[in-house]
């Protein structure tokens, strides 16, 4: 695998805004029943266990860069049956639920950017995917990118 400067700009991105979302500015407060805790919190640690059973699922193919290793395999079963990035699906799950748990207004702002690099690092990931491996582009066609396709 080689590594270019784009996949370090997208993982220093992605580090930065992991490490911004782990601080709280109150910019503003979201006005959350705390009646639905339990359910912001349970929400949110599916997306943390969705993350780790991708990351398991991956095995040797995993690497925090999105072009893909030399000698990787393309996984399609799982988690990957379902949506093309489990990984990125479950860290925007976490984020915002433990956002309305928090009642962080500060903390979903940083979902949404997290939400437009994902967009962006996955679409940049994906040319990779469908220059390695020929079958990529049909598994792309019946797989959704963070959501299901029904």
């Amino acid at each position: 695998m080689t590594v270019l400067k784009k996949d370090f700009f997208f993982v220093a991105l992605q580090l930065i805004l992991f490490a911004a979302y782990l601080f709280e500015f109150h910019v503003f407060e979201l006005e959350v029943p705390n009646e639905t805790d339990f359910l912001h919190l349970g929400f949110a640690i599916f997306g943390f266990f969705m993350v780790g059973l991708a990351m398991l699922q991956l095995n040797k193919n995993l690497s925090p860069f999105p072009t893909p290793k030399k000698n990787s395999d393309l996984v399609t079963g799982g988690l990957f049956k379902y949506v093309r990035h489990p990984i990125y699906t479950g860290i925007l799950i976490a984020t915002f639920f433990l956002a309305f748990y928090l009642n962080s207004g500060y903390k979903l702002i940083i979902f949404f950017f997290l939400l437009i690099l994902f967009y962006f690092k996955s679409g940049y990931e994906e040319k990779a995917l469908q220059r390695k491996f020929p079958e990529y582009e049909s598994y792309r066609a019946s797989t959704g990118r963070f959501i299901p396709k029904f």
